[in-house]
C-alpha cells in the first residue's frame, strides 16, 4: 500500500516534470517564432530605407546642372577672367601648368603646329587636357604672309586642329590668328571660309605684351592690372620665362579683385574678334 502510493506520487512528479516541460518549450519555440517573424519587416524597412537613399542618390547624380547665366551678347554673367597663352607647347609648358595647378586655374592655349609636332612637347599637352585646360589653334607656322596674303590661314588651322585631336583626343574649333584678327581677317573672303570651316575665332580685351618685356615681369604684371576695366577679360599672354615669373602674382591679383577664371568651352562660345564678325 506504501509502495503504491509512493508510486502514485513518483508518477505525478514526473508528469508535473513533463507538463512544465512542455510548456517551456512551447514558450521558448513561441518567442522564437515571433521574433523571427519581427525580424522580417525590421530587414525589409532596412532595406527600403538603404534603396530610398540609393535612389535619391542616384537621382541627385543624374540631375543636369543648372545652364550657365549669360549676358545678352553671350558672354558669362559676374567678373571672368580668361588667361590665354600663345605660341607653346614648349620647354616650358610644364612650369605653366604646375603654377596653374597649385593655383587652382584652369586656362586656355592656343599651340602653333610645328612645337605640336615635336614629340618631346607632347605629354605635356595630354597634360594640359587631363588638368583641365583648353587647347585651340594659333597655326602651323605662324606665319603672316602665308596666312594672310598666300590664302594658308584656313589649311593651316585645320592642320594644326588634326594635331591637337591626334595627340589629345579633344576636337577644338577655336582658333587665334597670329598677330590678331586685324587686319589679318579683315578681308570677306577669308572671313567666309573660316566660317564654311566651322571654325571659331578669338582675339583678345588685354594685351600683357609680355613678349617684349624679357626680364621685366613687373611690367608685365602692371599692364594687366591697368587694362582690367571690363567684367569679362580675355588676357593675352605667351609662354615666356618672364611672363611665368609674372603669373603668380597676376592670378592673386584677379582673386582679390574678386574675378572667377574661366576656361574656353566651345559650347559656350562668345564672339571676341577685332573684325566683330558674329559668325566668327
Amino acid at each position: 500500500m506504501k509502495e503504491s502510493q509512493n508510486k502514485k506520487k513518483a508518477n505525478v512528479g514526473t508528469k508535473a516534470i513533463l507538463s512544465l516541460g512542455v510548456v517551456l518549450a512551447t514558450t521558448f519555440f513561441t518567442f522564437f517564432l515571433i521574433g523571427k517573424w519581427n525580424s522580417i519587416p525590421a530587414k525589409g524597412v532596412a532595406n527600403e530605407s538603404s534603396n530610398q537613399v540609393n535612389t535619391q542618390q542616384q537621382e541627385k547624380k543624374n540631375e543636369t546642372p543648372p545652364p550657365k547665366q549669360k549676358r545678352p551678347d553671350g558672354k558669362p554673367v559676374g567678373k571672368v577672367v580668361y588667361l590665354t597663352f600663345d605660341d607653346g607647347p614648349s620647354e616650358l609648358t610644364g612650369k605653366f601648368l604646375d603654377v596653374l595647378k597649385e593655383q587652382n586655374v584652369a586656362s586656355t592655349f592656343f599651340m602653333q603646329g610645328s612645337n605640336l609636332q615635336n614629340t618631346g612637347f607632347q605629354e605635356n599637352v595630354k597634360r594640359a587636357v587631363k588638368e583641365g585646360h583648353y587647347i585651340g589653334a594659333h597655326s602651323m607656322t605662324h606665319n603672316s604672309d602665308k596666312l594672310y596674303k598666300k590664302g594658308q590661314f584656313v589649311p593651316e588651322m585645320k592642320e594644326t586642329l588634326a594635331l591637337i585631336h591626334n595627340i589629345t583626343g579633344t576636337t577644338p574649333k577655336l582658333v587665334r590668328p597670329p598677330y590678331g584678327s586685324a587686319p589679318g581677317l579683315k578681308g570677306e573672303e577669308i572671313r567666309n571660309q573660316i566660317v564654311e570651316a566651322a571654325i571659331k575665332v578669338w582675339d583678345w580685351t588685354i594685351d600683357s605684351n609680355d613678349w617684349k618685356l624679357k626680364d621685366n615681369p613687373t611690367q608685365i604684371i602692371e599692364n594687366v592690372k591697368r587694362q582690367t576695366t571690363e567684367e569679362v577679360e580675355v588676357v593675352l599672354m605667351h609662354e615666356k620665362a618672364q611672363t611665368l615669373q609674372a603669373l603668380p602674382e597676376i592670378i592673386k591679383f584677379y582673386k582679390e579683385q574678386g574675378y572667377e577664371f574661366g576656361v574656353y568651352n566651345d559650347e559656350d562660345h562668345f564672339q571676341l574678334n577685332f573684325q566683330r564678325d558674329q559668325r566668327l
